[in-house]
């Protein structure tokens, strides 16, 4: 027996609601981003710095101050931007070493501004006329390189969170591709491996002169090939345009096995809509033919049913063969593909969010239940 894989069951998610400035999209137009972040930061900072000067000292002249030094950082955080984009070009130790010196001279002309500004707005120097004061200039220093390097720290920092992201949605978009393209592969698998039998079964006919007989089943062959050749390899397929693929095939095959082959069809409308991928059932309709009817004199009746259960569909394909005792070789289609084929299909389009179980009763026949959810759009792959 097939391992069951447990269905995916469903809570309610946690609503958890991303600040909109730590969100991707924010950071989608990184001009828009830089700019805003700017304004936010310095205005903070304009507020900080002028609370903690008027704690000391109600003077109008140290708002005025801290208005001069939030101008002064914010320019000169406008060329330090500039610079960094440059250096990020160059090679890695080259450009840490460019930026460590530019940190040091920008911090080195940020406190000789804030010095001279914080001299020129005091009182004493307006009296005497004093310029920079050394004194201030040292002072400075430390609050200056402090709020320099924690500026280039958040540059840095999310230019280097960009970057991963970028590099996230590459990989997330080579995967897609990836998982498309082994989609595709599982899909044109099928076509060789039906043309295969059926061109074999058309040459029998041929062999034994029954031309008519022949060219009813090309006709039927080329309307099967043209109907599920209209869809996409990795295309879903309604349950119900599913169905009719199998009745098409099934006409092919009822040339060959005539009352032998007695097809089955249950299917609850509410699931007529149900999507899955295209082609999934043809395979172990004609596992049950191979090991079903082709073995057995009085032939066999084949089974599809669907119905909903819950909120997911429950397919089931059964036969009244052998079974697995009788027949060893039964899991597997003579090309190899069967039903491999299927369960890395619906590994590929669901995920862990299906379930897979072949049953056998010997001398009494063989089934499949495919169980998956009930979904009425496309998928969307780029989510996957």
């Amino acid at each position: 027996m097939a391992k069951v894989l447990e269905p995916k069951r469903h809570f309610l998610p946690a609503v958890i609601v991303e600040p909109a400035v730590l969100s991707r999209p924010f950071f989608e137009e990184k001009a828009r981003a830089f700019w805003m972040l700017q304004a936010i930061g310095w205005s903070g900072y304009l507020i900080v710095r002028t609370v903690s000067l008027l704690s000391v000292q109600l003077n109008i002249n140290f708002v005025m101050s801290s208005i001069v030094e939030t101008i002064v950082g914010y320019c000169i955080t406008l060329l330090l931007s500039a610079m960094y984009g440059l250096y990020r070009r160059l090679p890695r130790i080259t450009g840490s070493l460019l930026t460590l010196a530019t940190l040091g001279a920008a911090t080195l002309i940020y406190a000789v501004l804030d010095a001279f500004s914080f001299s020129l707005l005091s009182r004493n120097a307006i009296e005497s006329g004093a310029g920079i004061n050394v004194a201030v200039v040292l002072q400075s220093m430390f609050i200056n390189f402090t709020v320099l390097a924690g500026w280039s720290a958040l540059y840095f920092g999310i230019n280097f969170y960009l970057i991963v992201e970028q590099q996230a949605d590459q990989m997330q978009e080579l995967e897609n591709q990836a998982s498309h393209a082994q989609l595709a592969m599982l899909r044109y698998q099928l076509n060789p491996h039906f043309l295969f039998n059926t061109l074999n079964s058309i040459s029998t006919l041929v062999l034994l002169k029954q031309t008519e007989r022949a060219n009813v089943m090309l006709s039927r062959l080329s309307s099967f090939l043209r109907y599920t050749l209209a869809n996409e390899p990795t295309a879903h397929v309604t349950l119900a345009q599913e169905v009719e693929t199998l009745k098409l095939y099934l006409e092919i095959e009822k040339m060959r096995f005539d009352e032998r082959l007695r097809p089955h069809f249950d299917i609850d409308p509410r699931v007529a809509k149900a999507r899955l991928p295209s082609l999934l059932l043809q395979p172990l309709v004609e596992n049950g033919i191979k090991y079903a009817v082709t073995p057995q004199e009085e032939g066999a009746d084949i089974t599809v049913s669907a119905r909903l259960v819950g909120e997911r569909v429950l397919i089931s394909v059964s036969d009244t063969g052998p079974g697995l005792i009788e027949v060893k070789t039964r899991p597997t289609l003579s090309t190899g593909v069967g039903l491999a084929n299927i369960k890395e299909r619906l590994a590929q389009s669901f995920g862990a969010d299906h379930r897979f179980e072949a049953q056998s009763n010997p001398g009494h026949g063989f089934s499949v239940e495919i169980e998956i959810p009930f979904q009425i759009e496309e998928p969307n792959r780029e989510a996957a």
